[in-house]
């Protein structure tokens, strides 16, 4: 009996070393688009993917919006077919404080919208990218060329959204959640565990605590000065903060 014990994990160990040597080797890649607080020269989403094994392919460019990102998708110059297809997630991080849940004006397919966009309605270049992106993942099943031709279900779209770095932009924060929760999506919550809020100011500066991690930047909404753009680079605290907060939402993403 003790032989047949040793002679199964014998057997079965390296069976163990090997499906989690596959596991460390695989390697994601990453899409992401968005802003000012998601471009490259910030970093949370390049030491993120570094620690998830992930390439990161970031195509956020400062000053852009939503409607700017539906306009690349709809001129082909946001992602290719292959980066496409090679991505085993998309992310958005496009956080202007606007309504981005909104259903009054959404069309039934991304087909139906009239492009380019303008800066309006962000609900409808929201509702454009996310329609888009799912329907062309589905539609690889008939790709000749795919990988996923010939599937059931083409390629598994995967697409996560992002709240505001912090709490203080309520009206994109609020909606976005409600974007998430009618999509199913996964929801990278920024404001929720970056470790302070606009409901209490610094015990010492008496001033909103985010303003110490941005250099000075500020913005005023309703009176009130916030930080606006956290300090760039991967050293930087708030950097480091969201590119743990992202890893660990992405963990449970990543298959």
């Amino acid at each position: 009996m003790k032989k047949t014990i040793f002679l199964l994990a014998a057997f079965l160990l390296p069976c163990v070393w090997s499906a989690a040597a596959e596991k460390d080797e695989r390697q994601y890649t990453i899409l992401l688009t968005g802003a000012s607080f998601a471009s490259p020269n910030n970093g949370w989403f390049e030491l993120g993917c570094r620690k998830l094994n992930a390439v990161p392919v970031n195509r956020a460019v400062g000053g852009e919006s939503i409607a700017s990102a539906a306009n690349r998708m709809y001129q082909g110059t946001l992602f290719t077919k292959e980066e496409m297809e090679a991505a085993d997630a998309l992310v958005i991080m496009q956080v202007h404080d606007k309504d981005v849940y909104n259903e009054a004006n959404l069309k039934e397919n991304y087909t139906d919208y009239t492009l380019p966009f303008d800066y309006g309605d962000y609900a409808e270049a929201y509702d454009y990218v996310i329609k888009r992106y799912l329907s062309e993942c589905y539609e690889l099943r008939n790709d000749s060329s795919s990988k996923y031709f010939g599937t059931s279900a083409g390629k598994p779209a995967v697409v996560v959204l992002c709240t505001h770095w912090n709490d203080s932009r309520t009206v994109y924060n609020a909606a976005i959640r409600k974007l998430a929760a009618k999509w199913g999506f996964p929801l990278v919550e920024f404001d929720k565990y970056i470790g302070f809020s606009k409901n209490q100011v610094h015990p010492v500066t008496k001033e909103q605590v985010g303003l110490i991690y941005t250099g000075g930047d500020s913005q005023t909404v309703d009176g009130v000065k916030y930080g606006w753009h956290p300090e760039n680079g991967e050293q930087a605290y708030i950097q480091r903060r969201m590119a743990a907060i992202f890893y660990a939402l992405m963990q449970n993403v990543l298959y």
